[in-house]
C-alpha cells in the first residue's frame, strides 16, 4: 500500500526531505551535524519503512524541530514575511504612478500582458524539464540557435535519432491554442477569485477559493502543502510554513501577474494583492518574488526603461533579502556592460540547474527574468526567448517575461507572428473557463479594474 500511495500529497517523501535540508541552510538555520545524521536515517529508508504511520510521524516531527531552528546570528539578511515588517525594511520607491494614461492604452496593456503570458507560457512549455546539455545542442543543431521563434521540436533522420528525447515533444508543433498549464491556470483563478471577494480580499478567501475551484492534484510543490494544511485546518497565514519544504520556490512568483494588472500604475498596492496571495503558501524571498513581479507589471508602461522598472520592484521589498541581492546583482552586470551569454553563465555557476531545489527556486528563476529584460532590447519576442534559452523553469519565466513586456508595449507590441498561433484561445482547467478567448478575459480583467477597495 505504501508503495502505491508514496506520491499523494499527504506523504512526506525523499524529496521533501532533501529539500528541506537544503532550504534552512538557505535561510541561515543552524544546522547541526546531529540534525543532519537525523535526516541522513530517514533518507536511507526504503520506500515501505519511509512511507509507514510510524515513520511518517517521525518525519513530520523533525519538521516540525527544524522550523524552530534559531537563524545564525551571522546570517547577513534580514527577511520577514509579514506585510508590515517587510514594508519597514523597503527602500524608498515610486509606490504609485499619477501620469494618467486613456481608457485605451490601458485596454491594450491588459490585453497585452495577459496575451504575452499565454504566448510566453506556450514558447517554454514543452522546453520544462529539458536540461542545457541537451536543450542547446538541439537548437543549434536545428538551426534554432539563438531561439528566436516559437521552437520546432519535429525533426527527422539523424537529428531524430540523436535527440530522441527532444524530439518526443513534436505534439508541441501542432497546438494552436494554449494548453493548460499551471502557469496560466494560476493567472486565471486569481482573476475568478478577484471576481468573488473584490479587492478587499483577504489571505483566507484566496485558500477557500482553492478549496473550491482547483482540484487537489493540480497543485504542485508548496502549493500542494498548502492545500494539505488547509484540509487540515492550518490556517494561513501557517499554512505557509508548516511542514512546508517548497516555501519558497516559485509557485507564488506564478501566481502573481492578476494582481499586476488590476493594480496598473499602482506597484504597492500590487504588491499588497500579491502578499495576501502568496503568504498563504510561502514565506520569505517566495513572497518577495511576487511581490516584485506584481510590482513590476503594475508599473511597466510607465518607466523609462528596464532598469528603472526593475528599481521599482525592488523598492516594495526588503533591502536586505536574498532576492534583492541577487537581482542587484544582475542589475549591475548589466550596468558593466557585459554580455547576455556571459550574465546566462554567471547564472549557471551560481545555481545548479539539475538540482531541483535550485530548477525551481524564486531566485534563480528571478534573475533569468530580469536578465532577459534587460538584455531583451525592450523588444517582446527578443525578451521572451532570453527567458527561455538559459533553462530552469522555462515555462514560469517565458510567462512572466511575457507578461511584463506585453503590459510594457501593449497588444500593439505583440508581432503577429507570436499572437496567431494561439488563436487568441487559452484552455485552463477551471469551470467556466475551460476554454476561453484571451480577448474576453482581458475584458473581465477591465471589469475588474473598475471596482474599488474597502480595504
Amino acid at each position: 500500500m505504501a508503495e502505491q500511495l508514496q506520491n499523494m500529497f499527504l506523504w512526506l517523501a525523499y524529496g521533501d526531505l532533501n529539500v528541506e535540508l537544503a532550504q534552512l541552510r538557505d535561510e541561515g538555520k543552524q544546522v547541526t551535524p546531529a540534525l543532519e545524521a537525523e535526516f541522513a536515517t530517514l533518507l536511507k529508508l526504503d520506500h515501505e519503512e519511509l512511507f509507514s504511520p510510524a515513520t511518517q510521524r517521525k518525519a513530520g516531527t523533525l519538521l516540525d524541530e527544524t522550523a524552530a531552528l534559531p537563524v545564525s546570528d551571522d546570517f547577513p539578511y534580514d527577511e520577514p514575511s509579514d506585510l508590515e515588517s517587510l514594508r519597514d525594511r523597503r527602500p524608498d520607491g515610486p509606490r504609485a504612478y499619477r501620469r494618467p494614461l486613456s481608457d485605451r492604452s490601458v485596454s491594450e496593456r491588459i490585453h497585452g500582458g495577459w496575451l504575452g503570458r499565454c504566448i510566453g507560457c506556450f514558447l517554454g512549455k514543452a522546453a520544462e524539464g529539458v536540461r542545457t546539455d541537451r536543450f542547446w545542442p538541439f537548437l543549434k543543431d536545428t538551426g534554432q540557435w539563438p531561439l528566436s521563434g516559437y521552437i520546432r521540436y519535429g525533426v527527422d533522420g539523424k537529428l531524430a535519432r540523436k535527440y530522441p528525447d527532444i524530439t518526443a515533444l513534436r505534439w508541441s508543433d501542432q497546438l494552436e491554442y494554449m494548453p493548460v498549464d499551471d502557469d496560466t491556470n494560476y493567472t486565471t483563478a486569481s482573476l475568478l477569485m478577484l471576481r468573488k471577494y473584490g479587492p478587499a480580499f483577504s489571505p483566507a478567501d484566496v485558500a477557500q477559493f482553492w478549496l473550491e475551484n482547483i482540484p487537489t492534484l493540480a497543485a504542485f510543490t508548496a502549493e500542494r502543502v498548502a492545500y494539505r494544511n488547509f484540509m487540515l485546518h492550518v490556517q494561513p497565514p501557517h499554512s505557509a510554513s508548516y511542514r512546508n519544504p517548497y516555501r519558497e520556490w516559485i509557485g507564488a512568483q506564478i501566481r502573481a501577474d492578476a494582481y499586476g494588472y488590476v493594480n496598473i500604475g499602482s506597484p504597492e498596492r500590487a504588491a499588497e494583492f500579491a502578499w495576501r496571495d502568496a503568504c498563504i503558501s510561502h514565506v520569505k524571498n517566495g513572497i518577495y518574488g511576487a511581490m516584485f513581479m506584481a510590482a513590476l507589471i503594475a508599473g511597466a508602461p510607465y518607466c523609462e526603461n528596464i532598469p528603472e522598472l526593475i528599481e521599482a520592484g525592488l523598492a516594495e521589498i526588503p533591502a536586505r533579502c536574498r532576492l534583492a541581492a541577487h537581482l542587484g546583482e544582475a542589475l549591475e552586470w548589466y550596468r558593466q556592460g557585459i554580455t547576455y551569454d556571459e550574465a546566462v553563465a554567471r547564472i549557471h555557476a551560481t545555481w545548479d540547474e539539475y538540482d531541483f531545489h535550485h530548477w525551481c527556486h524564486t531566485i534563480p528563476n528571478a534573475v533569468i527574468c530580469i536578465t532577459a529584460l534587460l538584455w531583451g532590447g525592450n523588444d517582446f519576442g527578443s525578451s521572451i526567448c532570453k527567458a527561455v534559452q538559459p533553462g530552469f523553469d522555462t515555462d514560469c519565466n517565458g510567462a512572466t517575461v511575457g507578461s511584463i513586456m506585453g503590459m510594457r508595449l501593449g497588444i500593439a507590441g505583440i508581432a503577429p507572428a507570436w499572437s496567431a498561433r494561439l488563436n487568441d484561445t487559452l484552455h485552463t482547467s477551471l469551470a467556466g473557463f475551460n476554454v476561453v478567448k484571451i480577448s474576453r478575459i482581458a475584458d473581465e480583467t477591465l471589469g475588474l479594474m473598475e471596482q474599488k477597495s474597502d480595504s
